[in-house]
């Protein structure tokens, strides 16, 4: 047996108050507000600006892939078990689990006394649809359907034991299991509203819908027949607050001015430029923490010239200072990534940092050699053709993104390279990457697993040959592949050491920074905390009368 350790100035309003009440979460959280004193005070309305906005006012947990949408839907869903910043399990909706001799199968044992917002029960039926669904095409399932792996079947063994059957052994799951992608849907609401269900979520969770505002908001109000918090929760029974509701500013000074000015009680990732004068103000908590992901990263199409050029990759990351950039944008409250995954990520190796560096000259002398001559404007031509970078994006300076490109954009012209953002709506984005028509993407992907490497660089994995890195490359598959397989931790954390090494050597990916989430509060609201993979838990919170 599995041992149990296991509107006005805002721009829109959702709701995010997210149920884990991570205890041992502050060796993850710096800055943390101080222990609240005294009595909680139950009841009143938590306002939190959320900095973006709710794609497609999609509120489907295996549906949504982008972080904002995640980070609301935590209050509304529930998993099965529930990950410690230690990478070790607890009970939730599941009170105990066993993994098969042959480990391709988990059993789990649920509680019996939990029910959907709609009042219809949550049970192993409940469970088989749900993993069911996320793996049948016509739901187009995002990050969930990679979350699943090599998903086999669900077996109902009575009403409330359920076995989940994998094609073949999947050492991931109990993570993914523990996040929100895999969290669960009421099978009769899905039923009932069909496409519609994605604004008209129901779960099991602390918080329940009350309304969708389209582009603006979302209110969320208590459950109050919840008593199923995770093993973790600092307390049992519905959540504290009466209702949650988040709004959508997606402009940085809009969202701190809103929050010092108290139309908000909570507003996260606070700029760079704020967060100092934040800290040191008597009148506001502020809490970080890192977000366990693949770190935002720039991925050349190595499937197109010249990028499909080893020596041509390295020339690109040699021209650029990353370190240098990272510290002039966000002001040393974020460091630079050396590696595909997060630093606290399960199996991240320090191995590549400080493996290479910005070499100015070296990246001139291999473009030279290679025939790209610098013109009198600085820019470099081969054949006719400048040697111009095209960056797609859709997500605009989401986390001072597009200030980054602009000081690697600086940087590249030294080595007479072009840079250019391709601003994109979201359906061209979406096209153009699929196509491959694009020199260069950037991006990021939250999880608490480094089985998201598979879905960024493998054609074994959900994305096929359509990876983002547009890797094709045997070797680091099969290497992914055992990664997924192996259940033994230490032999896992060996062929990730291996992946992480190969695709830093190859450049199939340059990272840039890890990435620090960052929630502000005013001094009155407490008991915020954290889940996997970074997600604010506001099942615990109280706002002090």
């Amino acid at each position: 047996m599995m041992k149990k350790k296991i509107g006005t100035m805002f721009g829109t309003l959702l709701l995010a108050s997210f149920l884990l009440a991570a205890c041992g979460e502050t060796e993850k959280v710096k800055n943390a507000a101080a222990p609240a004193q005294g009595t909680v005070t139950p009841g009143g309305e938590l306002v939190w600006a959320l900095a973006g906005t709710i794609t497609n006012d999609s509120l489907d947990a295996h549906k949504a892939g982008f972080a904002p949408t995640t980070r609301v839907m935590r209050s509304l869903y529930d998993s099965l078990i529930v990950e410690l910043p230690d990478h070790t399990f607890q009970p939730w909706l599941a009170t105990s689990w066993e993994l098969s001799p042959d480990k391709k199968s988990y059993t789990f044992h649920l509680r019996k006394d939990v029910k959907f917002h709609d009042g219809t029960p949550f049970n192993a039926e409940a469970v088989k649809f749900n993993f069911d669904r996320i793996v049948d095409p016509a739901t187009k399932a995002s990050s969930s359907l990679n979350e699943m792996g090599p998903y086999q079947s669900t077996d109902v063994i009575d009403e409330f034991t359920v076995k989940v059957n994998f094609k073949t052994p999947f050492a991931p799951f109990l993570s993914n299991a523990a996040k929100v992608d895999l969290g669960f849907v009421s099978p009769a609401a899905v039923k009932k509203y069909g496409d519609a269900f994605p604004q008209n979520p129901v779960g099991t969770g602390p918080f329940k819908l009350v309304k969708i505002t389209p582009s603006s908001q979302v209110e969320l109000e208590k459950n109050p027949d919840y008593n199923w918090g995770p093993a973790n929760a600092k307390h049992q029974g519905p959540a504290y607050l009466d209702k949650l509701t988040v709004k959508y500013v997606d402009e940085e000074a809009t969202r701190v001015s809103v929050l010092q000015s108290k139309q908000v009680q909570v507003a996260d990732i606070i700029p760079p430029q704020n967060l100092v004068a934040l800290k040191a103000d008597k009148n506001f908590n502020v809490q970080e923490t890192e977000l366990l992901q693949a770190n935002f990263t720039l991925y050349l199409n190595i499937q197109k010239a010249p990028w499909n050029d080893l020596a041509i990759r390295q020339a690109f990351r040699s021209a650029l200072d990353i370190d240098g950039a990272v510290k002039t944008i966000y002001l040393g409250t974020s460091k630079q990534g050396w590696s595909p995954l997060s630093p606290q990520q399960f199996a991240y190796t320090p191995s590549k940092e400080n493996a290479y560096k910005q070499d100015v000259a070296k990246a001139n002398q291999t473009l030279d050699a290679a025939g790209w001559v610098k013109g009198a404007d600085g820019y470099r031509a081969k054949d006719g053709k400048r040697l111009t970078v095209e960056v797609i994006d859709t997500q605009g300076n989401r986390e001072k993104r597009l200030d980054l490109i602009a000081v690697f954009t600086q940087q590249l012209k030294q080595v007479g390279i072009e840079l250019k953002v391709i601003s994109l709506p979201s359906g061209t984005y979406t096209d153009r990457r699929n196509k491959g028509d694009y020199d260069l993407i950037a991006g990021s992907q939250f999880s608490g697993d480094p089985d998201v490497l598979r879905q960024l660089y493998s054609t074994k994995g959900p994305s096929k040959q359509n990876n983002i890195a547009k890797t094709n490359d045997p070797k680091l598959d099969d290497l992914l592949e055992q990664g997924y397989l192996e259940t033994d931790p230490e032999k896992r954390k060996e062929i990730y050491k291996q992946a992480q090494e190969y695709i830093i050597d190859n450049v199939y990916g340059i990272p840039t920074y890890v990435f620090n989430y960052s929630v502000a509060s005013t001094k009155d609201v407490h008991g915020i905390t954290f889940d996997s993979p970074a997600w604010p838990v506001f099942y615990d919170a109280w706002i002090q009368k």
